[in-house]
Protein backbone atom coordinates (compact mmCIF):
# COMPACT_ATOMS: atom_id res chain seq x y z
CA UNK A 1 0.00 0.00 0.00
CA UNK A 2 1.45 3.56 -1.19
CA UNK A 3 1.60 5.72 1.90
CA UNK A 4 2.56 8.60 -0.14
CA UNK A 5 -1.32 9.23 -1.63
CA UNK A 6 -1.21 12.13 -3.13
CA UNK A 7 -3.66 14.68 -2.77
CA UNK A 8 -6.76 13.72 -5.46
CA UNK A 9 -8.08 15.53 -8.32
CA UNK A 10 -11.51 16.60 -7.02
CA UNK A 11 -12.83 16.96 -10.76
CA UNK A 12 -11.29 12.74 -11.11
CA UNK A 13 -13.05 12.17 -7.99
CA UNK A 14 -16.71 13.45 -9.41
CA UNK A 15 -16.17 11.61 -12.86
CA UNK A 16 -15.36 8.51 -10.79
CA UNK A 17 -18.48 8.65 -9.03
CA UNK A 18 -20.69 9.49 -11.70
CA UNK A 19 -19.00 6.50 -13.96
CA UNK A 20 -19.74 3.95 -10.91
CA UNK A 21 -23.45 5.41 -10.76
CA UNK A 22 -23.48 5.36 -14.65
CA UNK A 23 -23.09 1.46 -15.02
CA UNK A 24 -24.83 0.40 -11.30
CA UNK A 25 -27.78 2.27 -13.53
CA UNK A 26 -26.91 0.27 -16.82
CA UNK A 27 -26.55 -3.10 -14.46
CA UNK A 28 -30.48 -2.11 -13.02
CA UNK A 29 -31.82 -1.37 -16.51
CA UNK A 30 -30.23 -4.83 -18.05
CA UNK A 31 -32.96 -6.56 -15.44
CA UNK A 32 -35.86 -5.11 -16.71
CA UNK A 33 -36.40 -8.01 -19.16
CA UNK A 34 -35.62 -10.51 -16.26
CA UNK A 35 -38.39 -9.61 -14.90
CA UNK A 36 -40.12 -12.35 -16.50
CA UNK A 37 -42.05 -15.80 -16.16
CA UNK A 38 -39.28 -17.36 -13.93
CA UNK A 39 -39.37 -14.13 -11.60
CA UNK A 40 -43.70 -15.20 -11.52
CA UNK A 41 -43.03 -18.06 -10.71
CA UNK A 42 -40.52 -17.80 -7.90
CA UNK A 43 -43.15 -15.28 -6.78
CA UNK A 44 -45.91 -18.30 -6.78
CA UNK A 45 -43.21 -20.51 -5.00
CA UNK A 46 -43.07 -18.21 -2.18
CA UNK A 47 -46.61 -16.93 -2.06
CA UNK A 48 -47.56 -20.95 -1.43
CA UNK A 49 -45.11 -21.46 1.45
CA UNK A 50 -46.61 -22.26 4.44
CA UNK A 51 -43.20 -22.04 6.46
CA UNK A 52 -40.59 -19.07 6.20
CA UNK A 53 -38.17 -18.13 3.34
CA UNK A 54 -35.03 -18.79 4.06
CA UNK A 55 -32.26 -16.65 2.26
CA UNK A 56 -28.41 -17.72 2.26
CA UNK A 57 -25.20 -16.52 0.88
CA UNK A 58 -21.74 -15.99 1.02
CA UNK A 59 -19.26 -12.96 1.62
CA UNK A 60 -20.98 -10.13 0.09
CA UNK A 61 -23.56 -11.51 -1.09
CA UNK A 62 -24.06 -12.66 2.00
CA UNK A 63 -25.30 -8.98 3.03
CA UNK A 64 -27.37 -8.36 0.69
CA UNK A 65 -29.02 -11.43 1.62
CA UNK A 66 -29.50 -10.78 4.71
CA UNK A 67 -31.20 -7.07 3.71
CA UNK A 68 -33.17 -9.17 1.25
CA UNK A 69 -34.67 -11.20 4.54
CA UNK A 70 -34.81 -8.49 6.45
CA UNK A 71 -36.94 -6.65 3.62
CA UNK A 72 -39.06 -10.05 3.08
CA UNK A 73 -40.01 -10.46 6.99
CA UNK A 74 -41.01 -6.41 7.29
CA UNK A 75 -43.20 -6.28 4.08
CA UNK A 76 -45.63 -9.55 5.11
CA UNK A 77 -43.24 -12.71 4.04
CA UNK A 78 -41.92 -14.39 6.79
CA UNK A 79 -37.83 -14.59 6.54
CA UNK A 80 -34.59 -15.25 8.08
CA UNK A 81 -31.02 -15.27 6.77
CA UNK A 82 -28.88 -18.43 7.51
CA UNK A 83 -25.28 -18.16 6.75
CA UNK A 84 -24.28 -21.22 4.62
CA UNK A 85 -21.02 -21.87 6.20
CA UNK A 86 -22.93 -22.32 9.50
CA UNK A 87 -25.47 -24.25 7.88
CA UNK A 88 -22.85 -27.05 7.72
CA UNK A 89 -22.62 -27.12 10.92
CA UNK A 90 -25.80 -27.19 12.67
CA UNK A 91 -27.80 -24.13 11.36
CA UNK A 92 -29.04 -26.47 8.21
CA UNK A 93 -31.69 -27.55 11.50
CA UNK A 94 -33.35 -24.46 10.72
CA UNK A 95 -34.33 -25.02 7.42
CA UNK A 96 -37.89 -27.25 7.51
CA UNK A 97 -39.42 -28.61 4.33
CA UNK A 98 -42.61 -26.04 4.72
CA UNK A 99 -39.88 -23.34 3.74
CA UNK A 100 -38.69 -21.77 0.57
CA UNK A 101 -34.69 -21.40 0.15
CA UNK A 102 -33.22 -18.49 -1.73
CA UNK A 103 -29.48 -19.04 -2.58
CA UNK A 104 -27.41 -16.25 -3.81
CA UNK A 105 -24.33 -16.68 -5.70
CA UNK A 106 -22.55 -14.38 -8.53
CA UNK A 107 -20.71 -17.38 -9.68
CA UNK A 108 -23.26 -19.92 -8.57
CA UNK A 109 -20.12 -22.35 -7.47
CA UNK A 110 -20.18 -20.91 -4.22
CA UNK A 111 -18.44 -24.24 -2.41
CA UNK A 112 -20.56 -23.45 1.18
CA UNK A 113 -23.95 -23.28 -0.84
CA UNK A 114 -23.20 -26.17 -3.16
CA UNK A 115 -22.28 -28.22 -0.19
CA UNK A 116 -25.41 -28.14 1.01
CA UNK A 117 -27.80 -28.03 -2.01
CA UNK A 118 -28.02 -31.86 -1.49
CA UNK A 119 -29.50 -31.76 1.69
CA UNK A 120 -31.84 -28.82 0.50
CA UNK A 121 -33.06 -30.85 -2.17
CA UNK A 122 -33.57 -34.34 0.23
CA UNK A 123 -35.76 -31.97 2.58
CA UNK A 124 -37.77 -31.30 -0.13
CA UNK A 125 -37.26 -27.44 0.39
CA UNK A 126 -38.21 -25.47 -2.90
CA UNK A 127 -34.86 -24.30 -4.05
CA UNK A 128 -35.08 -20.29 -5.86
CA UNK A 129 -31.16 -18.93 -7.14
CA UNK A 130 -30.49 -15.85 -8.08
CA UNK A 131 -27.05 -15.85 -9.79
CA UNK A 132 -25.06 -14.30 -12.34
CA UNK A 133 -23.99 -17.25 -14.06
CA UNK A 134 -27.44 -19.50 -15.57
CA UNK A 135 -25.63 -22.38 -16.66
CA UNK A 136 -23.73 -22.69 -13.33
CA UNK A 137 -24.76 -25.85 -10.33
CA UNK A 138 -26.56 -23.61 -8.33
CA UNK A 139 -28.69 -21.85 -11.21
CA UNK A 140 -29.44 -25.59 -12.85
CA UNK A 141 -30.06 -27.28 -9.49
CA UNK A 142 -32.74 -24.48 -8.91
CA UNK A 143 -36.87 -25.03 -8.97
CA UNK A 144 -36.54 -21.65 -10.39
CA UNK A 145 -33.31 -19.19 -11.29
CA UNK A 146 -33.15 -15.59 -11.20
CA UNK A 147 -30.94 -14.09 -13.62
CA UNK A 148 -29.13 -11.51 -11.99
CA UNK A 149 -26.13 -11.01 -13.83
CA UNK A 150 -24.21 -8.04 -15.48
CA UNK A 151 -22.23 -6.69 -18.30
CA UNK A 152 -19.43 -5.48 -15.94
CA UNK A 153 -18.70 -4.43 -11.93
CA UNK A 154 -18.44 -0.86 -11.44
CA UNK A 155 -14.57 -1.84 -9.79
CA UNK A 156 -12.17 -0.76 -12.43
CA UNK A 157 -10.40 -3.97 -12.36
CA UNK A 158 -14.21 -5.40 -12.56
CA UNK A 159 -13.74 -7.61 -9.14
CA UNK A 160 -14.83 -6.12 -6.46
CA UNK A 161 -18.76 -6.94 -5.89
CA UNK A 162 -20.33 -3.26 -6.76
CA UNK A 163 -23.08 -3.59 -9.67
CA UNK A 164 -23.80 -7.40 -9.43
CA UNK A 165 -24.63 -6.71 -5.46
CA UNK A 166 -26.80 -3.83 -6.73
CA UNK A 167 -28.34 -5.67 -9.05
CA UNK A 168 -29.41 -8.72 -6.75
CA UNK A 169 -30.32 -6.63 -4.20
CA UNK A 170 -32.96 -5.00 -6.39
CA UNK A 171 -34.06 -8.05 -7.44
CA UNK A 172 -34.59 -8.80 -3.85
CA UNK A 173 -36.24 -5.63 -3.40
CA UNK A 174 -38.39 -6.18 -6.88
CA UNK A 175 -39.67 -9.74 -5.09
CA UNK A 176 -40.31 -8.31 -1.40
CA UNK A 177 -42.92 -5.50 -3.02
CA UNK A 178 -44.82 -7.89 -5.36
CA UNK A 179 -45.65 -10.43 -2.88
CA UNK A 180 -46.65 -7.15 -0.34
CA UNK A 181 -48.98 -6.27 -3.12
CA UNK A 182 -50.04 -9.84 -4.24
CA UNK A 183 -51.00 -10.10 0.00
CA UNK A 184 -52.94 -6.80 -0.18
CA UNK A 185 -50.26 -5.65 2.67
CA UNK A 186 -51.29 -2.61 3.92
CA UNK A 187 -49.22 0.42 5.74
CA UNK A 188 -51.17 -0.98 9.17
CA UNK A 189 -49.40 -4.40 8.29
CA UNK A 190 -46.42 -2.89 7.68
CA UNK A 191 -46.88 -0.52 11.04
CA UNK A 192 -47.19 -3.53 13.02
CA UNK A 193 -43.97 -4.68 12.35
CA UNK A 194 -42.68 -1.67 13.08
CA UNK A 195 -43.97 -0.61 16.40
CA UNK A 196 -40.60 1.72 17.21
CA UNK A 197 -40.33 3.16 14.41
CA UNK A 198 -41.77 6.74 13.50
CA UNK A 199 -44.78 5.08 10.91
CA UNK A 200 -45.64 2.88 13.39
CA UNK A 201 -46.23 5.61 16.14
CA UNK A 202 -48.42 7.22 13.22
CA UNK A 203 -50.36 4.60 11.83
CA UNK A 204 -50.61 2.71 15.44
CA UNK A 205 -51.45 5.28 18.21
CA UNK A 206 -55.13 6.68 18.59
CA UNK A 207 -56.61 9.54 20.37
CA UNK A 208 -56.92 7.07 23.32
CA UNK A 209 -53.55 6.09 24.02
CA UNK A 210 -52.26 10.06 24.58
CA UNK A 211 -55.59 11.72 25.72
CA UNK A 212 -55.87 13.08 28.95
CA UNK A 213 -59.15 12.10 30.80
CA UNK A 214 -60.86 12.00 34.34
CA UNK A 215 -60.12 14.47 36.79
CA UNK A 216 -57.25 15.50 34.48
CA UNK A 217 -59.94 17.11 31.99
CA UNK A 218 -60.15 20.51 32.22
CA UNK A 219 -63.69 21.35 32.34
CA UNK A 220 -66.27 24.47 34.12
CA UNK A 221 -70.37 25.17 33.95
CA UNK A 222 -71.44 27.88 31.58
CA UNK A 223 -72.69 29.64 34.40
CA UNK A 224 -68.77 29.84 35.59
CA UNK A 225 -67.03 33.19 35.60
CA UNK A 226 -64.48 33.99 33.86
CA UNK A 227 -62.12 34.02 36.80
CA UNK A 228 -63.18 30.71 37.95
CA UNK A 229 -62.25 29.21 34.37
CA UNK A 230 -58.93 30.66 34.68
CA UNK A 231 -57.96 28.70 37.47
CA UNK A 232 -59.56 25.31 36.00
CA UNK A 233 -56.94 26.08 32.99
CA UNK A 234 -54.56 26.75 35.52
CA UNK A 235 -54.72 23.92 37.61
CA UNK A 236 -54.81 21.67 34.48
CA UNK A 237 -51.76 23.31 32.79
CA UNK A 238 -53.64 22.41 29.07
CA UNK A 239 -53.81 25.98 28.04
CA UNK A 240 -57.79 25.28 27.78
CA UNK A 241 -60.68 24.56 29.65
CA UNK A 242 -64.19 22.47 27.79
CA UNK A 243 -67.38 24.32 28.86
CA UNK A 244 -70.05 21.63 29.31
CA UNK A 245 -73.34 21.00 30.65
CA UNK A 246 -74.90 19.05 33.18
CA UNK A 247 -74.64 16.05 31.25
CA UNK A 248 -71.01 16.55 30.23
CA UNK A 249 -72.12 17.86 26.50
CA UNK A 250 -69.28 20.10 25.07
CA UNK A 251 -70.81 23.56 24.71
CA UNK A 252 -68.10 25.45 23.97
CA UNK A 253 -63.84 25.63 24.55
CA UNK A 254 -61.48 28.59 26.36
CA UNK A 255 -57.69 28.94 25.36
CA UNK A 256 -55.30 31.06 25.90
CA UNK A 257 -55.94 32.60 22.60
CA UNK A 258 -59.43 33.68 23.93
CA UNK A 259 -57.80 35.47 26.90
CA UNK A 260 -55.89 37.82 25.43
CA UNK A 261 -58.76 38.73 22.98
CA UNK A 262 -60.59 39.40 26.45
CA UNK A 263 -57.87 41.30 27.84
CA UNK A 264 -57.81 43.21 24.32
CA UNK A 265 -61.55 44.22 25.06
CA UNK A 266 -61.10 45.26 28.56
CA UNK A 267 -63.17 43.01 30.06
CA UNK A 268 -63.47 42.34 33.59
CA UNK A 269 -62.52 38.38 34.35
CA UNK A 270 -64.43 38.44 37.43
CA UNK A 271 -67.83 39.80 36.35
CA UNK A 272 -67.65 38.36 32.62
CA UNK A 273 -69.34 34.92 32.36
CA UNK A 274 -67.58 32.14 30.55
CA UNK A 275 -70.11 31.48 28.10
CA UNK A 276 -70.11 34.87 27.18
CA UNK A 277 -66.23 34.57 25.42
CA UNK A 278 -66.12 30.81 24.86
CA UNK A 279 -65.67 29.81 21.13
CA UNK A 280 -68.80 27.80 20.96
CA UNK A 281 -68.47 24.16 19.61
CA UNK A 282 -64.75 24.28 19.55
CA UNK A 283 -62.55 21.72 17.20
CA UNK A 284 -62.99 18.15 18.59
CA UNK A 285 -61.63 14.64 17.86
CA UNK A 286 -62.88 11.45 18.49
CA UNK A 287 -61.08 8.47 20.77
CA UNK A 288 -60.53 6.06 18.00
CA UNK A 289 -59.10 8.24 15.28
CA UNK A 290 -55.22 7.81 14.66
CA UNK A 291 -53.29 10.85 16.53
CA UNK A 292 -51.90 11.76 13.08
CA UNK A 293 -55.69 12.56 12.58
CA UNK A 294 -55.35 14.96 15.34
CA UNK A 295 -51.87 16.60 13.89
CA UNK A 296 -53.47 17.27 10.81
CA UNK A 297 -56.65 18.88 12.48
CA UNK A 298 -54.14 21.09 14.56
CA UNK A 299 -52.17 21.95 11.80
CA UNK A 300 -55.07 22.78 8.88
CA UNK A 301 -56.73 25.49 12.10
CA UNK A 302 -53.72 26.54 13.74
CA UNK A 303 -54.42 25.26 17.02
CA UNK A 304 -52.54 23.32 19.27
CA UNK A 305 -55.55 21.38 21.13
CA UNK A 306 -58.69 19.18 21.06
CA UNK A 307 -61.03 18.03 22.99
CA UNK A 308 -62.23 14.21 22.55
CA UNK A 309 -65.60 13.76 22.17
CA UNK A 310 -68.10 10.85 21.50
CA UNK A 311 -71.17 10.63 19.04
CA UNK A 312 -73.50 12.59 21.39
CA UNK A 313 -70.99 15.28 21.86
CA UNK A 314 -70.33 14.03 25.55
CA UNK A 315 -66.50 15.03 26.51
CA UNK A 316 -63.99 11.99 27.00
CA UNK A 317 -60.28 14.13 27.16
CA UNK A 318 -58.55 16.27 25.75
CA UNK A 319 -55.26 15.77 23.30
CA UNK A 320 -52.51 18.49 23.17
CA UNK A 321 -50.20 19.14 20.48
CA UNK A 322 -47.47 18.63 23.69
CA UNK A 323 -48.95 14.82 23.83
CA UNK A 324 -48.24 14.06 20.32
CA UNK A 325 -44.58 15.63 19.95
CA UNK A 326 -43.94 13.79 23.03
CA UNK A 327 -45.44 10.02 21.84
CA UNK A 328 -43.36 11.10 18.30
CA UNK A 329 -46.27 11.48 16.08
CA UNK A 330 -45.64 14.63 14.84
Amino acid sequence: MNDHVQPADPVALQATGRRVLEIERDALSGLLPRVDAAFARACAVMLACNGRVVVTGMGKSGHIANKIAATLASTGTPSFFVHPGEASHGDLGMITRQDVVIAISNSGETAEILTILPLIKRMGAPLIAMTGKPGSTLARSAEVHLDVSVEQEACPHNLAPTASTTATLAMGDALAVALLEARGFTQEDFALSHPGGSLGRRLLLKISDLMHTGARVPKVGPDASLSEALLEMTRKGLGMTAIVDAQDHVLGIFTDGDLRRVIDNGLDVRQVKIAEVMTKGGRSIGADQLAVEAVNLMDQHKITVLTVQDAQHHVLGVIHMHDLLRAGVV
